[in-house]
């Protein structure tokens, strides 16, 4: 790929503060690399609503099925909380991955030795932590049918439907036996078979899908147990599969381990282009105020670089400038522990040392090369 397409859809709340800053990095390595990229800006989710009256205009859909990847900041807020079905900002965001069939989410959770003191947990149970959630993004009760509220004699009946077919079950199980492939060869399922149908056949379709990686170790653990284990003994996972619902709740709960939800990037993947997005939401309070933690949005480009531009060494050294940043003590509120040599910093001081990082360590390693 000789120069990719980025296509930045910042979203609302602290979205476009975090993804400047990544973008900032982005521009760092343009400068210190053979790395290229263009971007285009279009309005999403929220902001979308007020400048077209809809969360996902046809304009916003054209961009990024013409483009290689998608940039996303956050979408929603209290502003638009009242807004009802097809209107509200998060049936942008399903639309967005519907239409982009982005059907694998991927998301590390990855513990950083100097931010062991904002973690919930002892230290003990976090020192090892270092895992990958794949999660089936465009099926399950998300996108299921019929759905809906609807008035009876007896009063309001809302409805979801979890429903998955075996084709869908067993593209995200390739996804996760092919990212085992490249970590510890272990994975886990996470479902609740004992009580819902749909989880039986998603348990026997990777059972029945283990077979044709006979190097992977495949386990199964019901999703309350596995709730359970994740601040009891996160350490022993490496790679889980899980469907929508589970998988959203559960990676949004393995951000506990690193400190903060604004540590944790994903990358939601298909066949086409893939969206990078910080797992975090748009934190309305702080919006505008420059407090917010660039590191998930940073990351879940050290992602993009890694999956949609094909240069897995660009991405560790967005990787290595994150962590080395961390360890000079450098912290946004949320993850600040209040340790003595930490030093609290705002969102653009923040995107600025890692950028600074990048740039000394591409020159460190010119100089080996």
């Amino acid at each position: 790929m000789s120069t990719l397409k980025l296509a930045v859809l910042s979203g609302d709340g602290i979205g476009p503060e975090v993804t400047q800053e990544a973008l900032k990095v982005l521009d760092v390595l343009a400068q210190e690399t053979d790395f290229s990229f263009e971007t285009e800006h279009a309005d999403f989710g929220g902001a979308a609503i007020d400048s077209s009256n809809n969360p996902f205009p046809d304009s916003c859909e054209r961009l990024v099925k013409a483009s290689d990847a998608v940039l996303l900041g956050a979408v929603g807020g209290p502003k638009w909380d009242e807004l009802t079905g097809a209107m509200r900002p998060e049936r942008g965001l399903l639309s967005l991955r519907g239409s982009l069939e982005v059907y694998a989410n991927l998301r590390p959770a990855r513990f950083f030795d100097s931010l062991c003191g904002a973690s919930p947990l002892r230290p003990d149970l976090t020192s090892d932590v270092d895992f990958v959630t794949v999660r089936e993004l465009i099926g399950g009760i998300y996108f299921g049918e019929p759905r809906g509220i609807v008035e009876t004699d007896t009063g309001r009946v809302g409805s979801n439907t979890m429903i998955y077919h075996e084709d869908e079950i067993r593209r995200i199980g390739r996804v996760a036996f092919e990212t085992a492939m490249g970590r510890e060869k272990k994975l886990l399922s996470v479902d609740k078979a004992n009580v819902l149908e749909v989880q039986r056949l998603w348990r026997e379709v990777m059972t029945d899908l283990s077979k044709e990686y006979p190097e992977v170790e495949l386990s199964h653990m019901y999703v309350d147990n596995c709730a359970m284990q994740m601040v009891t003994n996160p350490a022993q996972f490496d790679v889980l599969v899980t469907g929508n619902i589970f998988g959203d709740i559960l990676s949004d709960a393995s951000a506990a381990l690193t400190g903060s939800l604004g540590m944790l990037p994903s990358a939601s993947l298909g066949d086409g282009p893939g969206i990078y997005e910080p797992v975090h939401g748009t934190a309305p309070d702080i919006a505008g105020q420059g407090k917010a933690n660039p590191l998930a949005t940073i990351l879940s480009v050290s992602m993009l670089l890694t999956h949609s531009a094909q240069r897995p060494d660009l991405g560790c050294l967005v990787d290595d400038a994150v962590e080395a940043v961390l360890a000079q003590g450098l912290r946004t509120g949320d993850i600040a522990s209040g340790e003595e040599h930490e030093r609290m910093v705002g969102t653009e001081e923040m995107g600025a040392a890692v950028g600074h990082q990048v740039k000394t360590l591409t020159g460190s390693r010119k100089e080996c090369a």
